[in-house]
């Protein structure tokens, strides 16, 4: 059964874990499962390298598992193992890891997870001479991860995720008249294929529109300048450090 225990602030925890070979060969998981600190209160980001104990005790635990696949890839953290937590009766979400890095949008994390599983899987049958599995990805499954998904790991399906009466209102509209994805015949594959960030054309928070006929309402020139004066000051900082050193 999965544990009920939570940490002493009652809060949700996140850890980056077997990211890349050499943090694989640590086994976290095993250490922090000896440590009895395994939980429903807890998401693992990344495991690229967990063994397949680790993926049975986070399962049995009631851990969480959320996917930066951009960055997995790009970082030589493994191969997004979006399957494979699947296949341990886990929902998985995704995540970006770092802004500074990749972009920060779902339709970049659901296009690198997409291709990169199914290109994994492709390549494995090509060496065995076998055909693809029945388990391979589909277009569904990904926009599952990036809202039902991302809601449960977040803790707060019950809220968001879906429209659904009785949860916020929360909606992402998207321009399907666009070039990129004009002429829609299945809409799911549209969203998760081809549609990007200039699709969305209106997004509403609980109710509070934060973008209309696509652009963002709010003091956006204050955003700007906060996110500027945040880079003046690092750089700033990063140039004093290297003087004195």
């Amino acid at each position: 059964m999965p544990s009920t225990r939570t940490g002493p602030l009652g809060i949700p925890i996140t850890v980056h874990v077997a990211m890349g070979r050499y943090a694989g060969r640590y086994a976290m998981v095993e250490q922090l499962d000896r440590l009895g600190l395994l939980g429903a209160d807890t998401t693992y980001i990344h495991c690229c390298y967990f063994s397949e104990h680790e993926w049975q005790r986070v399962q049995d635990t009631g851990g969480k598992i959320s996917i930066a696949p951009q960055v997995e890839l790009q970082m030589g953290h493994g191969w997004p193992p979006v399957n494979k937590s699947v296949q341990f009766g886990l929902r998985p979400s995704l995540s970006i890891d770092v802004v500074t890095t990749v972009p920060g949008d779902m339709f970049t994390q659901i296009r690198a997870a997409f291709g990169a599983e199914r290109a994994r899987v492709n390549a494995v049958a090509w060496e065995q001479n076998a055909p693809v599995p029945e388990s391979m990805l589909t277009a569904r499954q990904m926009l599952e991860m990036a809202t039902l998904n991302g809601a449960y790991v977040a803790g707060v399906e019950d809220r968001t995720g879906s429209l659904t009466p009785g949860k916020k209102a929360d909606v992402v509209v998207l321009d399907a008249r666009s070039l990129n994805v004009v002429r829609v015949i299945d809409p799911v594959t549209a969203v998760t294929l081809c549609a990007d960030v200039s699709n969305v054309e209106t997004v509403i928070v609980d109710g509070v529109v934060r973008k209309r006929d696509g652009k963002l309402v709010g003091d956006i020139d204050r955003a700007r300048s906060l996110v500027e004066a945040s880079r003046d000051h690092l750089l700033d900082a990063a140039a004093k450090a290297r003087a004195q050193a």
